[in-house]
């Protein structure tokens, strides 16, 4: 190969077929022989010469980015591209031209070959072809695109993954191309485009001839947890040739691949190919046939494993069987376990003594299977629905996986027999496809519990909550959502007739009924009905708006001539938000008032993108303010006078100095509720502010009305003068209603803010650990002012304090730590992150 080409590399895929591998990590990374499956493929590129990999991302990118950096580790120079939402697999490639000025071969992050690139790259350039496919022959083409070439080379035909009827070929196209840049020209900018589906049939149109490569060789697509398992069953076979790190040595009936600072055992058996990773410590009488063992991975005494992988950072105890598994990081295994037929253990999992595991067993994150437990099916409910489903009246998870129809009519029957036969319950949505999925199972499961239902179906939660706190026909309300950022989750709230959500008895008496399958299944004429008209949608929109308007002083807002920038952000508040601004006669631009699946799916994209929008409209238009609201409608950025985006902390001391304001022209005092985490360095400046601080859980109506205001640091206001709960909508028009009366400015309100340190720092830690870690907190707490509301908090000195909380489900604990400064911050951080290591 004479001329200078560049490679681009596809990893941008969720790898949702091949979950729960992929559940913290992208597929291209998933480990090959201890190798990332990517790393496999630019090493191949490397050797035939190509200096320059473009490296496209979308899922998970800066996993990748910290593993390879710039590229010089392996040889290469990198470039990274992250399009800001789903451009499809070509598009992708288009949102990457500026980096594409010659020759460029794409190839997969998600796939294991041995083809010979070099030959496909010299056979583009000796047809002259524009755009060369590369081709090969499988037995099963269905789950690809199948293509026909003439005797030249030429694509006469294709068809992506045909049905068996449809099939007119074994030759599919395996998704490496060679290019020519001037290609680029045909793909959008912006659109979602597709090879298969758009560019081909574009260019075919244009006569421009796609020329094939027919290549001969090792290729699989490793598209699910079977055909992972496959890869390493062909590299044990020795149908295809990787790279094994280590120092080889032979043993009597296999070769073994050992990594750094390993100790083996003499009496380690090793039969045929195994692989050890670094810092591994194996026990007497342990037998290994055909193994990939990754790094700090412990196996006790007596164990046997066989075909099977192990990622890193687990432990397996004494006299353990293992056969076609694979086993994630951080597990932890007891001993005499046994799983002879195959088994998926995901990451974070603990395995008790004695547990057994039939055929094909799955084991979904962060799961504790019990002692003596014979597990017979699938384990996607773990740790935090073992003994409890709701959390903080919600119920989340993998939308079709942890939360699929069939669980949410379950759940739905379970609530609707604690609910009185013929009462009524509202219901409402985000625009996501899977919100609205679950949404219609679920209402099965009230209609048959004999619950009538008024569905507003895409709604602001804020909307449904308001009525249903003042509609004393209501008795309960449900909302569902997808995860903000993660498109792959979603949510279920439960609210009580106050708009409030349930609290944890009325949980616990839900969970009960659901695990016991104790319904109540009424007779055929006594079936909830639903009511979803547009009528029933509109009216609670009315009632919300008009309860906007008698709420908040627009006038004043008008008076000063106020203007504001919002962005929406393609959520739900698109329907209600821009008619409240608009009839308030508040002078306002705003973004993004659409629904935008693609982008939605990358939130952290378009998070950054509407702070860099709204700061540049606010700051050259010389506005007053500019806000973000969430697409869930309950959070709020603010965006200050001087563009300034504001942070977290300085966020919510804007919203209480707003509020101290309005205490003193009152002449009395206001009380706000703050979370226990919440700093308070700055407390001594509101003067007319009762701060509480504590753990908002379990509250009724009555208690939240003794506050003003109940906030947390995330940008989530309820101002209970018009509502019990958060609500972004209301929050920024009482926001703009305080600034003009007041006749002051955010940016004057920011000068008063004084910087110090507070950061939240995630801490690793079983679920078995944290008893221990809340018993050491204690101690430590002793002869130290300390508050014990929620977690342990403990001050240092008058200012500077940590406080320690276990997370409820997740294998964490959560530090937050206040100081003065930034040294004095950071090195009480260090303190307890190194004795909480210490202790355990």
């Amino acid at each position: 190969m004479n001329k200078k080409i560049k490679a681009v590399m596809m990893a941008g895929g969720f790898g949702t077929r091949i979950q729960p591998l992929t559940h913290s990590m992208p597929k291209p990374m998933l480990p090959i022989c201890n190798i990332p499956m990517m790393e496999h493929t630019m090493r191949k590129l490397v050797d035939i010469g190509i200096t320059e990999i473009v490296v496209l991302l979308y899922f998970k990118p800066e996993i990748i980015k910290n593993h390879f950096g710039d590229g010089s580790r392996i040889g290469v120079k990198l470039e990274y591209v992250l399009p800001e939402e789903d451009l499809g697999t070509a598009g992708a490639v288009g949102a990457a031209r500026e980096f594409l000025d010659t020759t460029f071969i794409i190839v997969s992050g998600d796939l294991v070959s041995d083809f010979d690139f070099e030959k496909i790259i010299d056979h583009h350039y000796k047809t002259e072809s524009k755009l060369t496919i590369t081709l090969t022959s499988v037995e099963n083409p269905l789950q690809f695109g199948v293509v026909i070439a003439d005797e030249n080379g030429k694509i006469e035909k294709f068809l992506e993954k045909p049905s068996w009827g449809e099939v007119f070929s074994d030759t599919i196209n395996t998704g490496i191309y060679v290019i020519e840049p001037e290609i680029l020209d045909y793909i959008p900018t912006e659109d979602n485009f597709d090879f298969a589906k758009d560019l081909f049939p574009l260019l075919m149109s244009e006569g421009i001839d796609l020329m094939s490569y027919d290549a001969r060789g090792y290729w699989r697509d490793v598209g699910n947890p079977d055909s992972y398992r496959e890869v390493y069953g062909d590299i044990f076979k020795q149908k295809i040739k990787v790279a094994f790190p280590g120092k080889k040595i032979e043993y009597p009936d296999g070769v073994l691949y050992l990594g750094e600072e390993s100790e083996i055992d003499p009496s380690v058996e090793i039969i045929d190919t195994v692989i050890i990773g670094s810092h591994v410590q194996i026990g007497k009488n342990v037998r290994l046939h055909n193994v990939s063992i990754g790094d700090n991975v412990v196996i006790q005494p007596e164990t046997k494993i066989r075909n099977s992988v192990l990622w890193h950072d687990i432990i397996i105890g004494k006299k353990c069987v293992f056969d076609n598994s694979i086993i994630c990081n951080d597990t932890h295994i007891d001993d005499m376990v046994t799983a002879k037929a195959g088994v998926i253990l995901a990451e974070g999992c603990d395995v008790g003594k004695l547990a057994v595991f039939d055929q094909d067993i799955t084991v979904w994150p962060h799961k504790t299977i019990e002692a003596a437990s014979i597990v017979n099916k699938n384990v996607i409910w773990g740790n935090k629905y073992k003994n409890s489903i709701f959390e903080d009246g919600r119920v989340t998870g993998k939308s079709n996986v942890e939360i699929s129809c069939e669980m949410a009519c379950q759940l739905a029957e379970a609530f609707a027999a604690h609910l009185p036969l013929g009462s009524t319950v509202i219901v409402g949505r985000d625009h996501s496809k899977s919100a609205r999925m679950l949404k219609r199972a679920f209402l099965g499961g009230l209609l048959s519990g004999g619950v009538n239902i008024v569905d507003l179906k895409a709604m602001p939660p804020a909307v449904l909550r308001h009525n249903l706190g003042i509609k004393k026909e209501l008795v309960a309300g449900i909302y569902f959502r997808q995860n903000v950022f993660d498109p792959t989750g979603v949510e279920f709230t439960f609210f009580s007739e106050e708009g409030l959500r349930i609290d944890g008895n009325m949980a616990k008496s839900v969970e009960k009924a659901f695990f016991q399958q104790d319904y109540r299944r009424v007779d055929y004429d006594k079936i909830g009905r639903i009511e979803e008209n547009y009528i029933h949608h509109l009216n609670e929109c009315i009632t919300y708006k008009k309860a906007v308007k008698e709420a908040i002083d627009h006038k004043i807002i008008k008076k000063n001539g106020f203007r504001v920038a919002i962005d929406l952000m393609y959520g739900g508040t698109k329907d209600i938000f821009p008619e409240i601004i608009s009839e308030l006669q508040i002078e306002n631009i705003i973004l993004n008032s659409y629904t935008d699946y693609h982008k939605m799916a990358n939130m952290a994209h378009v998070e950054k993108k509407s702070k860099d929008d709204i700061s540049a409209i606010v700051k050259n238009l010389k506005f007053n303010i500019g806000f973000l609201m969430y697409p869930n409608g309950q959070q709020l950025g603010i965006v200050g006078d001087d563009g300034e985006v504001l942070g977290r902390i300085k966020g919510l001391f804007v919203v209480l100095s707003l509020l101290n304001l309005e205490a003193k022209e009152k002449e009395k005092k206001l009380n706000v509720f703050l979370p226990t985490w919440a700093p308070d360095l700055t407390d001594e400046l509101f003067e007319n502010l009762v701060i509480e601080r504590g753990k908002y859980a379990n509250f009724k109506a009555d208690k939240v009305k003794k506050y003003d205001l109940v906030a947390t640091i995330d940008g989530n206001f309820a101002f209970t003068e018009f509502s019990l709960h958060r609500d972004a909508m209301y929050a920024s028009l009482k926001i703009m209603e305080m600034l003009s009366r007041h006749q002051v400015t955010i940016s004057d309100i920011s000068k008063q803010f004084e910087r110090f340190y507070y950061n939240h720092i995630e801490v690793e830690c079983s679920q078995a650990q944290k008893g221990k870690m809340m018993k050491r907190f204690f101690q430590e707490a002793k002869d130290k002012k300390s508050c014990t509301t929620d977690g342990v908090k403990i001050w240092e000195n008058e200012t500077d304090w940590i406080l320690m909380i276990p997370d409820q489900v997740r294998d964490l604990l959560h530090l937050y730590v206040q100081a003065k400064d930034k040294n004095s911050g950071e090195a009480l951080a260090a303190r307890y992150e190194a004795n909480i290591k210490e202790w355990m």
